[in-house]
């Protein structure tokens, strides 16, 4: 009893900390977005700043694996935390495009420390008939936090620098959380699989796995560039900056919904069912938002159901490349599904900054988006798992 009860504190610690992550997240690309946007700094450079923070993912992931392997999660998670609220801290210090994106450098690295140990740490000791559960409960808590995040945005007018305090703090105290933990490590890798470099486990883990990262990628894509680029967009067809932090946040409040009946389900009937209904349906969702045009609280409703939809793929991907993945080659996979997430985040928002200085309806572009990704995932086709 004593040990199950150590395990579902763990689990609860972890999601915690992800929550907090995730808010941070929601509010830091709002909140610069709207900062840039009234600074008169154009739709296209405030899109590439924002990629400050997944080219930072990126250029950390070849490094995560082997500390991981050899000092274990807890050390992992508390250099990334430290990392990220020291970085929030700093961005009312000095207002500078230049600076600022060199602190989203530091929070993505830090942020894909914390993301990577977490999600290896439940998807290798969660028991598989309870996978999709424990991830959904991971992605709920990481969806609440970002939708809270956008509403903290209005904050700037009582002072520029206040969300960010508020954020580095909340970020500091759920850190502090990790001490409380036992250190523990992946399992062990044989030594034909040890003996590999890392673009062969890479390799070898996309032949099982690689039809699992397109819905990481594609959350990747459509979290950022909501985020970053609909304020940008919507301030220019007129919607208040408040109505733009609520249909924010009503993205994430419908993955919210949906989250844990969707990944239960995918217990059930299977993760390759659940997302293949999931990016149609959010494909018809946002295509009517489209057509909402500037009716805002028709593009709220939109954007709520397709958050409902597509708001799961990103935990629904993570368990999928789990049913996929063999064991040894989980921490690589947890890797893999960061990267294609982190690739998503970065074309996101710069595609997307594209996309609005175009004069393109951008809900309508997301709607094709995410129709070619169900196109690739329906016709997507693995190497079978076998023995280790």
């Amino acid at each position: 009893m004593a040990a199950r009860l150590s395990e579902r504190t763990r689990f609860w610690i972890l999601v915690i900390i992800v929550s907090i992550s995730g808010f941070s997240q929601g509010m830091l690309l709002p909140l610069i977005s709207v900062i840039f946007e009234q600074d008169g700094i154009s739709s296209t450079l405030n899109g590439l700043n924002a990629t400050g923070l997944y080219i930072g993912t990126l250029l950390i992931s070849p490094f995560m694996e082997a500390p991981l392997r050899r000092f274990g999660y807890k050390p992992v998670i508390v250099v990334g935390g430290l990392t990220v609220f020291l970085a929030l801290f700093l961005f009312p210090l000095y207002k500078s495009v230049t600076f600022w994106f060199i602190l989203r450098l530091l929070i993505g690295m830090g942020d894909n420390a914390l993301h990577f140990a977490t999600q290896t740490w439940i998807t290798s000791t969660s028991p598989q008939a309870r996978l999709g559960r424990n991830i959904a409960v991971y992605g709920l808590m990481f969806s609440a936090g970002f939708a809270v995040g956008p509403l903290f945005v209005p904050m700037i007018g009582i002072f520029e620098g206040l969300p960010f305090i508020v954020s580095g703090a909340l970020c500091m105290a759920a850190w502090s959380l990790v001490f409380f933990l036992d250190n523990d490590r992946p399992e062990a890798v044989q030594e034909k699989e040890a003996a590999m470099p890392f673009h062969k486990r890479v390799l070898t883990t996309m032949k099982y796995a690689w039809v699992a990262f397109i819905p990481p990628f594609g959350y990747g894509f459509l979290e950022s560039s909501l985020n970053a680029i609909y304020p940008v967009y919507a301030l220019r067809t007129g919607i208040d900056v408040g109505m733009v932090s609520v249909i924010l946040a009503s993205f994430s409040v419908g993955a919210i919904l949906s989250q844990i009946p969707l990944g239960m389900l995918s217990d059930r009937i299977g993760r390759r069912n659940v997302l293949l209904l999931a990016l149609i349906g959010g494909t018809v969702a946002f295509l009517g938002g489209g057509l909402a045009g500037s009716s805002e609280w028709g593009v709220l409703a939109a954007v709520m159901i397709a958050g409902m939809l597509v708001g799961s793929t990103f935990t629904l991907g993570i368990a999928y490349m789990t049913d996929l993945t063999p064991k040894p080659f989980l921490p690589m996979g947890n890797l893999l599904c960061g990267i294609f997430f982190s690739i998503g985040s970065l074309t996101g928002p710069i595609l997307g900054g594209v996309i609005v200085e175009s004069g393109t309806d951008y809900l309508t572009f997301i709607s094709l988006f995410v129709a070619a990704l169900f196109a690739v995932f329906l016709f997507g086709r693995t190497k079978p798992i076998k023995a280790y």
